[in-house]
């Protein structure tokens, strides 16, 4: 009999990466800060660490009142502090430069994902199907241009490739620090897209040795990615179509990370069915995904539009867990990790 046990979640307290979003709180936040990136304000500030107002203005080549009131909005978004009429930027801006990536990224994508959502939330409440004919966000997301090898599709999955494998690459962290990865010798990480989450596992257990399996081209962009690294030789690619192909079989851990999200119910059990072909008995099938939006008493910062435009595709991990036992699983775990949004962590053995 399977047995099923839920744990409490996590602050995100626990992931110093999250920092990057309390400069992202508001459209005005974001969109001067993206600015301020843009024209090189802040790298700028980087290399002199302190300067003067004018002497800011002259290297940037900004009349004074649009420099002005960048600075401005800067010094309330608490990105620069003055000190002595001088200019720098702030602590715990600098704390957040660590995560430098992430912070432009969730900066481009949700001033992006708002002109979806200030133009089509309503029919994102109430005409869902007409939403997703508008919106040009989401439609960043093109699998079906996965499977030809033109430029053009190369560059819009390259395109895309870059949003997942920057989350991915923080993501992975939180997912390593609540599960051990050392028992694995072979993993199959099914979607696992640019291979960032099979390279950190590889990269941390010698041991290990990693296939991903996914569509033609972000296999292509994938080895792409981790062929200059020591552990390429233990990570394989093997492109298919998990809607058509079967998985390649003989694992002792099968992973679906931030990927049955974007499939309706019934493809999502579909490949939660094909993925337990795929393991050796005892083997560990691993779910990690965004679970159902929860709307609180904290306000939702500006950097959470571009989860609240897909918040119809994150389950709740029951669901994974009532097909789990139909399929037999044992010692079925839940457990919750808040970050921006709720995570679930999902683990069944296979039964032997």
């Amino acid at each position: 009999m399977a047995s099923s046990k839920t744990q409490g979640h996590r602050r995100n307290g626990e992931f110093e990466y999250l920092c990057v979003d309390s400069f992202i709180k508001n459209l005005v936040e974001a969109r001067s800060l993206a600015t301020a990136f843009e024209i090189g304000l802040i790298d700028f500030l980087i290399e002199n660490k302190e300067c003067t107002f004018d002497s800011m203005q002259k290297q940037l080549k900004v009349d004074r009142h649009g420099i002005h009131l960048l600075i401005g909005l800067l010094l309330t978004n608490q990105v620069v502090e003055s000190c002595d009429e001088r200019l720098r930027l702030s602590r715990e801006f600098v704390r957040a430069l660590k995560y430098r990536d992430l912070l432009e990224l969730k900066l481009k994508i949700s001033n992006l994902a708002a002109h979806d959502f200030l133009n089509c939330f309503s029919d994102l409440v109430y005409r869902p199907e007409q939403f997703v004919n508008k919106v040009s966000f989401i439609k960043l997301f093109s699998y079906d241009k996965c499977f030809k090898e033109t430029k053009e599709n190369y560059e819009l999955t390259k395109r895309w490739m870059r949003i997942t494998t920057t989350y991915t690459k923080y993501e992975a962290q939180v997912l390593m620090k609540y599960h051990d990865f050392s028992r694995y010798r072979r993993i199959l990480d099914i979607g696992g897209n640019s291979g960032e989450f099979a390279l950190q596992i590889c990269r941390r257990y010698p041991g290990v040795s990693a296939t991903v399996f996914d569509l033609p081209l972000v296999c292509d962009i994938g080895l792409e990615h981790i062929r200059s690294g020591p552990e390429a030789d233990r990570i394989s690619f093997i492109k298919g179509n998990g809607l058509t192909d079967d998985f390649p079989k003989g694992f002792d851990l099968v992973i679906f990370k931030s990927m049955l999200h974007d499939w309706p119910e019934k493809e999502a059990k579909q490949f939660i069915l094909k993925a337990s072909q795929s393991l050796e008995p005892g083997g560990t099938l691993l779910i990690f995904e965004r679970g159902p939006f929860e709307i609180t008493e904290e306000p939702l910062f500006h950097s959470m539009i571009p989860f609240l435009l897909f918040f119809r595709s994150f389950r709740s991990p029951n669901i994974y867990e009532e097909h789990l036992k139909g399929l037999g699983f044992q010692a079925i775990g839940i457990e919750k990790i808040t970050l921006e949004t709720p995570f679930y962590l999902v683990t069944a053995a296979k039964k032997i």
